[in-house]
């Protein structure tokens, strides 16, 4: 009785080995352009549509050619190249993004839940920080990179880029999924709809209420952006 426990416990841990191990899932066609329109039901991603009426634009995109306005709260600007913006992306596990800074600009701190980043400074100089977990007792790594040199952002870590310099910055970063997923730490602590109770922000965060409403005062409305 022992032996078959033990076998059927392996037998488990051989079918759920695949799903725990993987990113996006692996195309089982050469390409499934994103039906972003359709009322199918999604599993995980879009349903494709029919090759007889995929065309080929789908396998190509300017959308990245030009950055976004940098006059915003965060003097910054995200020029997005997810599945939603480029359809062909659907079921190939990667994504793209472009990234412009005013001087002084910010990417403020966040998390792609599904993915790796590895980033390409295009123009200009970045601070770019990341922060490590628990395990490396919250670290921060961080460095100036510079126009031609590369950063990584290992999945799920927090991490935010800063314009560094005294002119513009540009950068361009890509991800191993087609939609890596965005969490935004100061909109998702003081943002949330409904928003979480004010007295578990005052604890966690140990300052006084006053300061916890005035921070969601400042994030109310889900105003945000970061890549």
């Amino acid at each position: 009785m022992a032996c078959s426990k033990t076998i059927a416990c392996l037998f488990t841990m051989l079918l759920l080995a695949p799903a725990i191990m993987a990113a996006d899932p692996d195309p089982l066609q050469d390409f499934c352009v994103a039906d972003l329109d359709g009322n199918a039901v999604r599993v995980n991603g879009y349903p494709c549509i029919p090759q007889s009426e995929a065309g080929d634009d789908f396998l190509f995109s300017s959308k990245l050619a030009r950055g976004g306005n940098t006059s915003t709260p965060n003097g910054s600007a995200v020029t997005r190249l997810d599945v939603t913006e480029f359809p062909g992306e659907n079921t190939q596990g990667i994504s793209m993004n472009r990234v412009d800074f005013a001087p002084g600009g910010t990417n403020p701190p966040h998390i792609h839940p599904r993915a790796t980043e590895i980033g390409l400074v295009m123009k200009g100089e970045l601070l770019v920080g990341i922060i490590g977990s628990n395990e490396s007792g919250n670290r921060l790594y961080s460095r100036v990179v510079h126009a031609g040199e590369n950063f990584l952002i290992p999945r799920g870590l927090m991490h935010f880029q800063f314009n560094a310099g005294d002119t513009e910055a540009t950068m361009f970063v890509s991800f191993n999924s087609q939609n890596p997923g965005i969490v935004f730490v100061p909109l998702t602590l003081f943002g949330s709809n409904p928003p979480i109770p004010t007295p578990v922000l005052t604890r966690a965060l140990r300052v006084d209420a006053g300061v916890v409403e005035l921070l969601k005062s400042r994030f109310a409305g889900g105003s945000f952006q970061a890549s």
